[in-house]
């Protein structure tokens, strides 16, 4: 059976694409079939991780919105990724939202009907025979944003150690679990090193009875690849990479 796994933040600058596009090279890595769809429509950027600027893009999240289109013609088969770990079983599938100016000004001035997330959500999931579909969300919170937390099966929130973080992130953590979420994990990005990592979870779960699910430091490496790739792919023995398998046992269990 198919998970919907929603990743979020509270806040823009978190990490939340690179955080989605990782966890979802390492999922394939385990022989599954995955989706990824960039809903942040206002801001897309995770295509980027996977080479495409907006002269590749043809079909695009927004066509779907807009009945251009079905949600599995804007799909791009981007398992080409994995090929450089001579991994042959999984499926990485990457739905984007277009990077065009004009089609980001028109979504902001027109908006859309969320409604059909859901049966495009769906309808993705039975066309492609999806293990796992990721929804890379919008930041802070939104119509779009408490559908696809709803109706996830798995909530990833990504916070960074900051003060502004950690009172978004509470928010948020409230909300989904009004929403019944049945599984939320807290993953900290771009820990100083200098901070003990043990005090650190020990602390964020005591704050928000909720199971840090990893926490991922800090990278000069992460910060010179400049989003020209998925990490987990191009450093498949990196400490960080290491942490994004260990969020992924979690996510997956």
């Amino acid at each position: 059976m198919s998970k919907i796994v929603s990743v979020h933040s509270y806040r823009g600058g978190t990490g939340k694409s690179n955080t989605t596009a990782n966890l979802a090279a390492s999922i394939a890595r385990q022989g599954c079939r995955v989706g990824i769809v960039d809903t942040d429509i206002q801001s897309p950027g995770i295509h980027a991780l996977f080479g495409f600027d907006e002269n590749n893009i043809e079909l695009t999240l927004n066509d779907f919105l807009w009945g251009r289109c079905s949600i599995t013609e804007a799909a791009y088969d981007v398992s080409w990724v994995l090929q450089d770990l001579g991994i042959k079983q999984g499926k990485i599938y990457l739905i984007p939202s277009s990077v065009k100016a004009g089609d980001i000004a028109e979504i902001l001035k027109q908006g859309y009907d969320v409604g059909m997330l859901r049966e495009g959500f769906q309808n993705l999931i039975d066309d492609l025979n999806l293990d796992y579909l990721l929804i890379d969300t919008h930041p802070g919170l939104n119509e779009e944003t408490l559908l696809s937390i709803a109706i996830s099966d798995v909530a990833v929130l990504v916070l960074r150690p900051d003060k502004q973080d950690y009172q978004g992130t509470a928010i948020t953590v409230d909300i989904a679990r009004k929403l019944g979420v049945e599984k939320l994990f807290l993953v900290v990005n771009k820990a100083p090193c200098i901070l003990n990592f043990d005090d650190l979870k020990e602390q964020i779960e005591k704050t928000y009875n909720a199971t840090v699910a990893g926490i991922l430091p800090h990278s000069d490496d992460m910060m010179f690849l400049a989003s020209n790739g998925v990490f987990a792919i191009k450093f498949p023995d990196h400490l960080y990479t290491s942490i994004v398998r260990d969020i992924t046992v979690k996510v997956m269990a």
